[in-house]
């Protein structure tokens, strides 16, 4: 079987684009160490409140929602030429899964330091502990696997949020 031309085989020597190392990194916070996914989740708190503090009310859950969607659809290509770039499956830099995750954890969350406190914690927790089916998504290809286990763990930042808001566990 004849191998394919080096300009089609993956190489970790050949840099991703800019766009994608910039969106997949988050603006570059993906190169902060330790724990650039923690960086990123509460990079993606701090400026979802400072945006949610602009917008009125009725609009901050269709506003989180829209950029949870835009997040998603922009993260997984950028992802995939990142990985690719890397030649790794989930290369360490790439955050912008947990902000896709973080932002999912945040939607139609009351907007105080007590409730965004608790869904970056719910999030990190869901996303580092990887219940099923979380870590099973992690085995679909390149970015798809590296973006939506985080959308499942901030699935279920989101249900625990508000089954906590729900039971008035917080207010």
């Amino acid at each position: 079987m004849k191998s394919p031309p080096a300009a089609e085989q993956p190489s970790a020597s050949r840099a991703a684009p800019q766009w994608a190392s910039i969106i997949a990194t988050f603006f570059g916070i993906g190169r902060l160490r330790p724990g650039p996914g923690t960086w990123a989740s509460a990079a993606t708190a701090f400026l979802w409140a400072m945006l949610a503090y602009s917008l009125a009310p009725s609009l901050r859950t269709p506003a989180a929602i829209t950029l949870a969607v835009l997040v998603v659809l922009i993260g997984i290509p950028a992802a995939t030429q990142v990985a690719r770039a890397a030649g790794k499956k989930d290369p360490q830099i790439v955050v912008i899964d947990e902000v896709a995750g973080q932002l999912i954890a945040l939607i139609a969350v009351p907007f105080t330091w007590k409730t965004f406190l608790a869904a970056f914690i719910i999030f990190r927790a869901f996303d580092i502990l990887k219940p099923p089916p979380v870590r099973q998504l992690e085995v679909l290809p390149e970015g798809v696997g590296i973006v939506l286990d985080d959308v499942a763990a901030g699935l279920y930042a989101l249900g625990t949020m508000h089954l906590l808001l729900h039971f008035g566990r917080l207010t």
